[in-house]
């Protein structure tokens, strides 16, 4: 709003080509004017009314770089003649009335009916606040040529329109309830006897115990939740967005604030807490019962076995010795023996005279026990059930499962694919099975019965001579095959968000029709197979054809024995005159305590104005930009509120901080600013020698978790005990464009789209480099239908398959590594349907996550998974031709990940606090601390950034030639000269809107 209806600084070129470029009627117009005071003023009045909406009214303070630009046009000398514009005010009305009568601009009074219309349709279809939809407003009109009014009435028409539409969309919400319903949804407010918080905010808080025991406490919850049936009440008028808006105020507020609040607001936010419940608590249900399952039951029960046979092993040597060496007896002596001396005829060996060799090695008792021994070690059964002892031991965990299968059964709402089916009645059956004393095979379903679970279930040698089964295996093979149903999502939680149905998700019937137009032409795909292929056919032949014409003279490329082989590259050479300018650039930064650091970026970009509160208030306290600042060393360094509470004064003290935490923190305020400070970086000059901001990388950053959670798992290699993933995204201008958190080390493959569609920035790379284990063919498939070039490192190409749709073409020294073909008529049959898997994609109807695992079935994968395998095996194929071709495009893919080892150095220097650990239980918690991480680092690049760049300009002022090439090399991660630890002064030092002295790099280190 400080910026509204003036310039906030010099116009960017982009800026004066749009707006200040005269086109022939305004050249005509501005050249009829006898002076050329009034010649330049009008045109710059009529590009000014054309940028902000708006004449000024001063125009002399007109920024000099507009002024000389039409100057320019206009062919006048003196630029600086405009100051003499404002003598007759009259001139500058009457210029004012003929700019708006050529450019059709109408009166703000005949704009307002369609601008309040406009405002209300966007508070019914987002979760924007006041400031938001001021700039929606303004941009509004801008683009419909409306003069802008003052800023206050602005403001209040904003407010009001606002205010109006949430109280209609309360009054929507509020509807249906009936007057007992009602009462029911305000009493979960009220505290019981005995407890210290209200039923509501005991729900919110998700599970935390991974046992037997917390699966039973959370399924419990969700049974509760469920019981206060807020699903069926029809609220199809309100978008879900609403909802969710309205739910995210419910489950951070304390219960007395929500029973403070006026109806229908009232009711309207708790029915919408408890819907978001109805779902979230199923979600958390299941993946804690993934989490219990994969680490507590079936990974223990493998470790268990392990140790048992490591136990085992001398006695098993042993065993193994004596059955040896009485084989060897056997082996090593003929099958007859000689008859005697005088005669010469062999006769067989008889069975005593083996035993009597036999047993001069091993005695007849000691060879019984070695095979009983042998016996008791060795699995059972052949190579195909090597499972039998881990699910034996499995077995003795019944009691861990025994108290939440009832549960776990009758709570969930089950759904699932044809091939689900089975496990989902099953599981439904099971209740009942446990409870029978004797349970018989006619009471199961001998289907879900592989060979391991056939033998443990029907051959239990104590109960199957009498015709039973035994239930605790069958209990087990229930639970297990619905476990390996869940994460293929053939079984699945109707209603849910992580484990519902993603297939029902999927743009389908008339949504479909209707988008699909779109998407085709967003990501420039052709709605016929045939045509597509035609086209990557051609694009895979002449690939094909330049690298093979290529080859013989690339040194660093080898094809031996059908593989091939590619030399390692070596590290570039730094460019002539790189390490003084460097050390130089280095030298010069200014030194700056971390906190006045983010005051500052916050004074020149104001992103602190992307926040907004929770409960939509407008007026904002004063110096809220010191408390946002605390709350961000607070969040970022993982250093906790004690350091930043300054008591004497109002803008830091704790309850400041408290409140704001909860009004003004959250997600979307630091997505905003993040993504402003991607954009504002694009206005620095050196920024464009690093890049367009159209490559980025995607890698995983690992955080120790010393709390219970079902969001973290185990990993020894990299945590301690259990930990989580920021999966992030940087560019290569450095700046981080969003992330997301995944519980332990999950393969990034399967998050990477998923980040990649929930960026913050505006612009959307077009290259997406990776590590080398973060690809599949189907990885490959997916990126490329929703326009990415996938591009991962490879670190061992000499595994590496080619494709090709020609087996009969003839590409030279490629044809040994080239023998696989891509079945396009796989492709052709689904082609539809994976354009519906981009669309949803795209719109943001369905996870890439939850598609990855749908499409894969064990080791196999479906028809459509199976497609999009294919597909992807092509532009796999492309990549590969080029890693191989070229070694600038390799050089690129290190560099860039790279880029991402270094933020993330940068980012372990400052989340320093608590040994770098996250200390959060919940989802929610650990994205907070990470994505105030992620916009910290966003906020040191851009400070680096804007004072490299100053640097450099100042070396070159001073006779000192710096080439692009050395340019693109400066990096904005170098953070020596940032102090991170100890002192966090949050006061504004530097606010007069100059650049801080550069250091002079010649000076002695202080």
């Amino acid at each position: 709003m400080a910026r509204y209806g003036r310039f906030a600084g010099e116009p960017s070129a982009q800026e004066l080509e749009e707006f200040f470029r005269l086109d022939a009627a305004a050249l005509e117009r501005a050249a009829a004017k006898r002076r050329p005071h009034n010649r330049l003023g009008w045109a710059v009045q009529w590009g000014t009314v054309r940028m902000l909406g708006t004449f000024l009214s001063a125009p002399a303070e007109m920024p000099p770089g507009v002024a000389a630009f039409v100057a320019e046009q206009l062919g006048i000398d003196d630029p600086l003649c405009l100051k003499l514009y404002p003598e007759r005010l009259p001139t500058q009305h009457e210029h004012a009335r003929e700019i708006r009568k050529l450019l059709k601009i109408r009166d703000f009074e005949d704009g307002d009916l369609a601008l309040r219309e406009h405002i209300a349709g966007r508070v019914w279809v987002s979760n924007e606040g006041p400031r938001a939809l001021f700039d929606r407003a303004v941009t509004w009109l801008l683009r419909n040529r409306v003069l802008l009014p003052g800023l206050t009435p602005l403001a209040y028409l904003v407010a009001e329109v606002r205010k109006g539409e949430q109280a209609l969309i309360y009054s929507v919400v509020d509807a249906p309830v009936n007057p007992e319903f009602r009462r029911e949804l305000l009493e979960l407010l009220d505290v019981p006897d005995g407890a210290q918080t209200s039923v509501l905010e005991g729900w919110r808080k998700g599970p935390r115990d991974v046992s037997g025991r917390g699966q039973k406490a959370a399924l419990e919850r969700t049974r509760d939740i469920h019981g206060v049936k807020s699903g069926e009440l029809d609220l199809w008028r309100v978008p879900p967005v609403k909802l969710a808006e309205l739910a995210r105020y419910g489950m951070s507020a304390h219960a007395p604030t929500l029973r403070r609040l006026a109806e229908p607001r009232r009711t309207a936010t708790v029915l919408a807490t408890m819907r978001y419940l109805e779902g979230s608590s199923v979600d958390d249900a299941l993946t804690l019962f993934d989490v219990l399952m994969a680490t507590k039951l079936l990974a223990r029960a493998e470790r268990e076995e392990d140790k048992a046979k490591l136990k085992g092993l001398p006695k098993l040597r042993k065993a193994a010795a004596k059955v040896a060496s009485a084989v060897s007896v056997l082996l090593d002596v003929p099958i007859e023996s000689d008859g005697g001396e005088d005669d010469a005829e062999s006769v067989p060996l008889s069975v005593a005279q083996a035993w009597e060799r036999i047993e001069q090695l091993v005695t007849r008792e000691e060879l019984a026990k070695a095979i009983v021994e042998l016996g008791e070690l060795l699995p059972e059964g052949t190579d195909e059930d090597a499972d039998t002892a881990w699910r034996k031991q499995l077995l003795e965990r019944y009691a861990t499962v025994r108290p939440f299968t009832s549960l776990l059964a009758e709570v969930i709402p089950w759904g699932a694919t044809q091939a689900g089916t089975p496990i989902v009645e099953a599981l439904r059956e099971l209740p009942k099975v446990q409870a029978r004393r004797k349970p018989g095979p006619e009471h199961i379903d001998a289907s879900l019965l592989d060979g391991t679970w056939r033998r443990l279930v029907l051959g239990n040698p104590l109960l199957a001579v009498n015709g039973y089964i035994d239930k605790h295996a069958w209990t087990f093979c229930v639970l297990e095959a619905l476990h390996t149903a869940l994460k293929r999502r053939d079984v699945f939680a109707k209603g849910a968000d992580n484990w519902g149905d993603p297939r029902a998700r999927l743009l389908s019937g008339p949504d479909w029709q209707v988008n699909r137009p779109r998407v085709l032409t967003a990501l420039e795909l052709s709605g016929s197979a045939e045509e597509h292929l035609g086209e990557l056919e051609v694009l895979l032949d002449e690939m094909y054809a330049h690298v093979a014409d290529g080859l013989p003279g690339n040194a660093a490329v080898d094809i031996v024995d059908g593989k091939i082989r590619l030399d390692r590259l070596e590290a570039e050479p730094e460019p002539a005159g790189y390490k003084p300018v460097h050390d130089a650039v280095q030298a010069m930064l200014p030194r700056i305590d971390y906190p006045e650091l983010l005051l500052e970026v916050h004074a020149r970009t104001g992103m602190f104005d992307s926040f907004e509160h929770i409960g939509g208030k407008v007026a904002r306290p004063v110096d809220l930009d010191l408390t946002l600042t605390a709350l961000l060393v607070s969040k970022s360094t993982n250093i906790g509120f004690e350091p930043v509470i300054k008591p004497g004064e109002k803008a830091l003290t704790r309850s400041r901080l408290i409140a704001a935490d909860w009004g003004y923190w959250n997600l979307p305020g630091m997505s905003a600013a993040s993504g402003l400070l991607v954009t504002r970086q694009g206005d620095i000059d050196i920024a464009s020698d690093w890049g367009g901001g159209h490559v980025a990388s995607a890698d995983g950053m690992r955080f120790n978790v010393p709390l219970r959670s079902i969001h973290t798992r185990p990993n020894r290699k990299y945590f301690t005990g259990r930990g989580a993933t920021w999966l992030n995204v940087v560019s290569d201008r450095v700046m981080g464009l969003g992330g997301i958190v995944m519980p332990g080390t999950l393969r990034d493959s399967l998050g990477i789209l998923d980040a990649m569609f929930n960026l913050d920035g505006p612009v959307r790379p077009e290259i997406v480099i990776t590590d080398t284990g973060s690809y599949s063919d189907l990885v490959f498939g997916l990126f490329a239908i929703c326009g990415y070039q996938f591009s991962p490192r490879i670190a061992d190409i000499s595994d590496a398959r080619l494709w090709r749709l020609d087996m009969a073409k003839d590409y030279g020294p490629l044809q040994p590594v080239s023998r696989q073909r891509v079945q396009v008529e796989r492709i052709r049959q689904n082609w539809e349907d994976m354009l519906r898997v981009a669309g949803s994609l795209q719109t943001g109807k369905v996870r890439a996550y939850d598609l990855l695992r749908m499409m894969t079935s064990g080791d196999r994968m479906t028809g459509l998974g199976d497609a999009f395998a294919h597909y992807g095996r092509i532009f796999k194929t492309l990549h590969l031709l080029q890693f191989i071709d070229s070694e600038a495009y390799r050089r690129m893919i290190g560099v860039q990940l790279n880029i991402g080892e270094g933020r993330h150095a940068l980012a372990r220097n400052i989340f320093f606090g608590r040994l770098g650990e996250l200390r959060h239980a919940y989802r929610e918690g650990m994205e907070d601390q990470l994505g105030a991480l992620g916009m910290a680092l966003n906020a040191v690049v851009w400070w680096n950034t804007l004072y490299t760049d100053a640097a450099v300009k100042e070396l070159e002022a001073g006779g000192l030639t710096i080439s692009q090439e050395i340019r693109s090399r400066l990096s904005p991660l170098v953070h020596e000269h940032i102090n991170f630890h100890g002192r966090y002064p949050i006061v504004r030092s530097h606010g007069d809107g100059s650049l801080r002295a550069l250091r002079d790099p010649n000076a002695a280190e202080e």
